[in-house]
């Protein structure tokens, strides 16, 4: 029973690796022009993920070019920067700002951290408990 199940697990590797030998052999390599020319096509039609991992593709828009001017688009996009509307660099939505602005000047802070480290309330570097 021994022999028989050596005799299984020669014939199941063995037709493994003529089956990844056989499959690895059917697709030719690329030439590096052939690579550089599917490269250039796909960034033509917009199928490439811009820098930095960004959104997913979109395909560009078939749409007649803008009437806008370059500094009507530059007005506009100043009177959106200064309204917040604009997403900051990496695509991210912007930041809202919430709750209230500090009424404490720096010297109140800094009285409460020092009453804070007299009376040993303050957790240390680490994040452990205080003593």
């Amino acid at each position: 029973m021994s022999s028989k199940f050596i005799l299984v697990a020669t014939l199941a590797t063995a037709a493994t690796l003529t089956w990844q030998s056989a499959s690895a052999q059917a697709s030719a390599p690329v030439s590096r022009e052939q690579r550089k020319a599917e490269t250039a096509a796909m960034n033509e039609s917009g199928q490439l993920t811009p820098a930095g991992g960004g959104e997913a593709p979109k395909a560009k828009s078939k749409q007649a070019p803008s009437s806008m001017t370059r500094e009507q688009r530059k007005a506009e996009t100043a009177k959106a920067n200064e309204a917040g509307q604009l997403a900051p660099a990496g695509g991210s939505l912007p930041q809202t700002q919430t709750g209230t602005p500090s009424t404490k000047t720096k010297a109140d802070r800094q009285k409460e951290v020092e009453e804070a480290r007299k009376k040993g309330e303050l957790v240390p570097a680490g994040g452990g408990s205080p003593k």
